[in-house]
């Protein structure tokens, strides 16, 4: 089965579960290969998110040690991209050893879209400015090796998706997509859009189809899971990403690639 590379446990805020739950669901489901990515994100607007890299490793190592013979377990960081902070960002993705980064944006002008009462304005206004702020945090941090669930500020509007496309959006997008193929920045396919009631993942299928356009070769497949539903809607998201033509999920060992074909 597939990797599930992007995972919460209780070393997030927002999560209660055990990472040994978390490994022993991802070992039930058949995977071989596991990677977790709790938070990090500095300045979030509650004061959460914040990770003590000591006890983190000395945890995770531990579970990689037990489970060594039944999962390869690989360690992972989600880090919330903020251009004030890159500096601290930097020497936290660089001086630890992880396996992956996932630099994913959180917070627009202070603002979680997460709490949607907060952004005073329309979704469409919300949406557009989040993709704005994107660019801005692409163009002004680094330490990551894939952009985590690139519309997740959908997820959180009034409507939803209702009044959301690519070709809405496709001129704040564009510039998104075209940074991270520059730079040779993953993108994720992010199932959480499906666990949170939406027909798709983040992003749009459009959005992946016109990434793949524009020469991206890279996919990073995770659940955001912040419990033990490890995979969860990879049944349904793997035959959409095969219909759009991937072939391979990409993995990262040691911040570098690992191409996995899709059977």
């Amino acid at each position: 089965m597939i990797s599930d590379s992007h995972l919460h446990t209780s070393f997030s805020t927002d999560s209660d579960a055990a990472p040994e739950e978390v490994i022993r669901a991802a070992i039930r489901s058949g995977m071989t290969n596991l990677c977790i990515t709790d938070h990090y994100d500095p300045d979030y607007p509650t004061g959460e998110f914040m990770i003590d890299p000591d006890s983190y490793w000395k945890e995770m190592d531990r579970l990689r040690g037990k489970y060594r013979e039944r999962i390869r377990l690989r360690i992972g960081i989600e880090i919330g991209l903020l251009p004030d902070h890159h500096d601290q960002i930097l020497r936290i993705a660089e001086s630890e050893p992880f396996d992956y980064v996932i630099g994913s944006v959180h917070v627009m002008d202070g603002l979680d879209p997460y709490y949607r009462d907060q952004f005073k304005g329309t979704d469409d206004e919300m949406y557009r400015r989040y993709f704005e702020v994107m660019l801005e945090d692409l163009r002004n941090t680094e330490g990551y090796q894939a952009l985590g669930h690139l519309d997740y500020v959908v997820r959180y509007g009034y409507g939803k998706d209702a009044d959301y496309s690519y070709d809405r959006f496709r001129d704040v997008i564009d510039p998104v997509l075209r940074e991270i193929v520059d730079r040779g920045i993953a993108l994720e396919v992010n199932t959480a859009g499906l666990t949170k009631g939406m027909a798709w993942p983040n992003p749009h299928p459009d959005v992946i189809r016109r990434y793949l356009q524009l020469g991206g070769t890279m996919i990073t497949l995770g659940s955001d899971a912040h419990d033990a539903r490890v995979g969860a809607e990879f049944d349904r998201v793997l035959p959409m990403l095969r219909e759009l033509g991937v072939k391979e999920i990409t993995e990262f060992h040691g911040k570098k690639p690992v191409f996995v074909k899709m059977l």
